[in-house]
C-alpha cells in the first residue's frame, strides 16, 4: 500500500495487484483495514478510525483508489460517482492490437454470481447492464499494446469484459480469454489517473499512478506524456 494523496477528507492509495479493497470471503486483510491502522498508527488517535470505501478494483489490477476519511465526504464522493462526475482514466496492456485506432464501445453486460463473472452482449438482456468505454491505442512493442481507456459506466469487470468481447483480453487476464496468466498472477490493467472536484474544498483533484516497475509496462509507456 502506497499513500498517493491525503488531506482532511480523502485518501488516494496506489494499490498493488494481489490487494483487496474491501474484505472478501477469502478472510484477506483488506486496504480499508490497512488505512484505518495507518491512520490510527500516524496521527495517533484513540478508539475506532473512520474510512470509507469510495469505489472498488478488482483483486488483480493495480493503480489508484480513493478512500474517505469522512463520512461527508464518502456521502459525496458516492454522489460524484453516481453520476459520473469523477474521470477516471486505466491504461491496459494487450496481445491484440484493437480493430480501430479509438472507439466507443456500447455493451449490455450480466453478472453470474456463481462463478464471479461478467458478460457483455450488444443487445439489451433481461437483468443487464449498459456499459460504456472510450479507448484509444497509444503505444505498441512488437507482441504488446497500451490502451488508454475512460470509463463512462462502473459495472463489474467492465474494462475486462469489454475489451474481451472486441479480441483484446488484458494481458494475464485468463478469465476473459487470455492464453497465458502473468508471473504474479496480476493483470495488465492499471488504475492510472483519477480526476475530480474535491467535495468540501471545491479543488480540482488530478492524480497520476506510478507505472509499474516491470520493463514490459515501463518500455511501453516510456516518452507518454500525461496530458
Amino acid at each position: 500500500m502506497e499513500v498517493i494523496y491525503e488531506d482532511n477528507h480523502l485518501i488516494i492509495v496506489n494499490k498493488a495487484p494481489g490487494e483487496i479493497v474491501q474484505g472478501d470471503k477469502t478472510g484477506d486483510r483488506p486496504l480499508v483495514e490497512e488505512l484505518k491502522l495507518w491512520i490510527k498508527e500516524k496521527y495517533a488517535k484513540p478508539g475506532n478510525v473512520f474510512c470509507g470505501v469510495v469505489h472498488r478494483l478488482d483483486r488483480p489490477v493495480g493503480g489508484l483508489v480513493v478512500f474517505a476519511k469522512t463520512s461527508k465526504a464518502l456521502t459525496r464522493m458516492n454522489e460524484m460517482f453516481r453520476k459520473g462526475e469523477v474521470k477516471k482514466t486505466y491504461w491496459a496492456i494487450t496481445r491484440n492490437c484493437p480493430p480501430k485506432e479509438s472507439d466507443t464501445l456500447t455493451h449490455y453486460i450480466t453478472t453470474t454470481e456463481r462463478n464471479n463473472k461478467s458478460y457483455a452482449s450488444v443487445n439489451e438482456k433481461k437483468g443487464s447492464q449498459k456499459a460504456i468505454l472510450q479507448y484509444r491505442h497509444i503505444a505498441s512493442s512488437d507482441r504488446y499494446h497500451l490502451l488508454e481507456i475512460n470509463l463512462l459506466t462502473g459495472r463489474k469487470h467492465q474494462i475486462r469484459v469489454q475489451m474481451s468481447a472486441i479480441g483484446c483480453p488484458i494481458k494475464g487476464d485468463l478469465k476473459y480469454g487470455d492464453k497465458r496468466s502473468n508471473p504474479d498472477g496480476c493483470i495488465s490493467l492499471l488504475s492510472h489517473r483519477i480526476e475530480f472536484i474535491h467535495p468540501v474544498s471545491g479543488e480540482r483533484i488530478d492524480i497520476t499512478a506510478p507505472v509499474p516497475d516491470d520493463n514490459l509496462w515501463q518500455a511501453l509507456t516510456a516518452g507518454i506524456k500525461t496530458s
